[in-house]
């Protein structure tokens, strides 16, 4: 029926262990049943032959860590010798090294039967632990087991309200503080902590009642007494002594005589460990209970709160990455309502995130996967995508501003056709007249053959142009405009270009303004020359009912300052720094039926730059304002730099600084203002 005569030598103790009233059960130390008496068969209603050798499955799953603690806590009181204040009794605890405990026990039939068990130490003639012995009695009606029962409620309510508080907190340094608080409340310790597994090491970071200066201390793992209760693969474990607890840190605690500790995991992972000091204080199983429930249920708010801190870290990396973006973006919910509005879409589409967030994205969204180009109110181009974010079905919309791509696609559509139309028309007039000249040579007179050979000869030249400024626009372009920076002499330069523009125009008249003892200029001449040309050309064209074009030089530091005002159409307000881009010429009126391609001012800026100099444009006040005229006797002569006598510089002398067509109005006109650099 038992198996106490296979295990129990001794012919009187089995006699007494088979007739006993009491269920007595022994376990070795890996918990497997030795002894199952015929009062155990009766309580539990399993027979001796099914127990004997198998972990018996009486304890109730939620009072495993109370059954550990008390074995733990008889396996410290031998360590300790019976001695010191963990050797003395206390409520439930007997002198002799038993421990006494009011639970609850699983039947064979399910229900749960309320017992006191009394639970001691196996051990052989040597002293060496064999396993416990616990003797279970029906508590019934026993006033002193009920108040033990009441009180351990009490308790455990206690720690449920303390679970609650701390899964209600999310900030982890706060939850380390109220673990430790609720350590030192529930267990009595005098002081207490939470260790945290770093790697090998082990770091103190939460701590109550130790010096301060022991906050972030650190210990090798394995040497630790948090390495050894992982080595030996329990959840909870008592250290005492003055040989066991000398050389760790704790000894800083006056008095210290128990430490008892409980691992918090982490997603299965031993995370740290709870410490519980005492000192003046005395620990019994229910507080090695209570440390080891608070320890697992530490790791849960733990874990939540790591969980949280990682979710508010990846917010906030999410949030930097969206508000750093150049790109506008917006996160919209379930109902296409704005919910983000980064920096970039406030700048973008000039509405604040306070009048953005909680209504409809401001214009229109493409579907997903796909790109829709619009175009704001303010002019400006947006390129648009959307994605959905699967996890939360919420809506992302990227949007970058491509106003300028799309300006310069405008400007390439538009070059394309100007160059075919500044194209065709010359060829189209040397294919007529070259045609004529081969169909027509005996019938025409030498006068119309010389006529429509010099119109041949102008388009040739007139087409030689335009290729030379594609060329140049494209090297330009291509940053490959090469310059030779020496000193040159401006006033030859100057002189030279206003005299070759002399005979282009009986509309126009030139006046050159020289200071005197201009210095020789550092930089390209060859560019310069070509600069200076392409400004009077720009004079000329845009000034079609004539004027004046006055060109003056002076010094002005370290630079000589050019300028060329006409009395044409002026440019629009606002366009003056547009003019100097790729195939730009301005918005003003016609502007457009003056011909080109928009390459001559982009030229002009870019060979000016090369040789350290700078271009602008300005209306034509910005001239007269800018400084007097240089000395002069009469407005159609020119003061040479050397000093020598003036010679006319004016083509036309009936005009009274308007052009004879009357288009030129006072206060049009431009002012080109070229910057360069003196020689030394």
């Amino acid at each position: 029926m038992t198996d106490v005569h296979h295990h129990v030598h001794d012919p009187i103790a089995r006699a007494v262990i088979e007739s006993a009233a009491d269920a007595i059960v022994a376990v070795d130390q890996r918990h497997r049943v030795t002894v199952w008496n015929p009062a155990a068969e009766r309580m539990f209603g399993w027979t001796a032959e099914e127990m004997v050798g198998r972990v018996p499955p009486i304890v109730p799953h939620e009072l495993k860590a109370e059954h550990n603690a008390v074995q733990e806590r008889l396996l410290t009181r031998r360590a300790a010798g019976g001695e010191g204040p963990a050797g003395a009794g206390t409520e439930g605890e007997g002198e002799g090294g038993q421990i006494s405990i009011a639970t609850r026990r699983f039947h064979r039939d399910g229900r749960l039967i309320d017992v006191r068990i009394d639970t001691s130490l196996l051990k052989d003639p040597s002293g060496t632990p064999l396993g416990w012995v616990g003797v279970y009695h029906p508590v019934d009606e026993d006033e002193i087991v009920q108040h033990h029962i009441t009180e351990r409620a009490r308790l455990v309510r206690r720690l449920n309200d303390i679970v609650a508080d701390l899964n209600a907190e999310l900030d982890l340094a706060v939850v380390l503080d109220r673990i430790t608080a609720a350590l030192i409340e529930l267990t009595g310790a005098d002081a207490g902590g939470f260790a945290r597994i770093e790697g090998d090491r082990l770091r103190l970071v939460n701590m109550s009642g130790l010096p301060e200066h022991m906050r972030g201390a650190s210990a090798d793992l394995r040497t630790s007494l948090v390495g050894e209760l992982l080595r030996s693969g329990k959840t909870v474990k008592l250290a005492t002594g003055e040989q066991r607890l000398g050389d760790l840190i704790w000894s800083e605690l006056s008095g210290l005589h128990t430490i008892a500790l409980g691992l918090s995991y982490l997603q299965n992972r031993p995370y740290g460990a709870l410490y519980a000091l005492f000192s003046g204080h005395k620990v019994g199983h229910t507080e090695l209970e209570l440390l080891e429930l608070l320890a697992g249920h530490a790791g849960v708010a733990v874990g939540n709160a790591v969980a949280y801190a990682e979710v508010v870290r990846q917010r906030a990396h999410e949030r930097a990455v969206i508000d750093s973006s150049a790109d506008g973006i917006a996160v919209l919910d379930h109902h296409l309502v704005v919910r983000q509005w980064n920096p970039a879409a406030h700048t973008l589409t000039g509405i604040p995130p306070e009048d953005a967030i909680g209504r409809p994205l401001p214009f229109g969204m493409p579907a997903l996967g796909e790109m829709l180009t619009i175009r704001l109110e303010s002019g400006t181009w947006l390129n648009v995508l959307a994605a959905e974010i699967e996890e939360t079905g919420e809506l992302v919309v990227d949007f970058r501003d491509v106003s300028e791509a799309k300006a310069l696609e405008e400007a390439k559509d538009l070059f394309l056709a100007t160059t075919s139309h500044e194209l065709r028309t010359p060829i189209t007039v040397v294919q007529g007249f070259a045609s004529t000249l081969v169909n027509r040579w005996d019938e025409l007179s030498d006068g119309d053959r010389r006529a429509a050979v010099a119109t041949i000869a102008e388009r040739a030249q007139s087409l030689g142009r335009l290729v030379e400024h594609l060329l140049l626009g494209s090297r330009a372009g291509a940053d490959e405009l090469t310059v030779t920076i020496e000193s040159f002499d401006l006033t030859r330069v100057l002189e030279g270009v206003v005299a070759g523009f002399r005979s282009l125009s009986p509309l126009h008249r030139v006046e050159l303004e020289i200071e005197p003892a201009l210095p020789p200029c550092r930089g390209d001449a060859m560019a310069t020359d070509i600069v200076l040309g392409q400004l009077l050309e720009n004079a000329f064209k845009y000034s079609p009912d004539g004027g004046t074009v006055s060109v003056r030089a002076v010094r002005a530091g370290g630079e000589i300052v050019v300028t060329v005002t006409d009395e044409g159409i002026g440019i629009p307000a606002g366009d003056h720094e547009r003019i100097f881009e790729r195939f730009v010429q301005g918005d003003a009126g016609d502007r457009r039926r003056f011909g080109g391609i928009g390459l001559g001012l982009y030229i002009v800026k870019r060979l000016t730059e090369a040789q350290g100099g700078m271009i602008s444009a300005h209306p034509a006040q910005h001239d007269k304002s800018e400084g007097s005229h240089i000395g002069r006797d009469r407005p159609d002569e020119t003061l040479r730099s050397d000093g020598s006598a003036p010679h006319p510089n004016v083509l036309l002398h009936e005009t009274e600084g308007r052009g004879p067509a009357g288009g030129a109005h006072a206060g049009d006109g431009t002012c080109m203002r070229l910057v360069l650099r003196a020689a030394p």
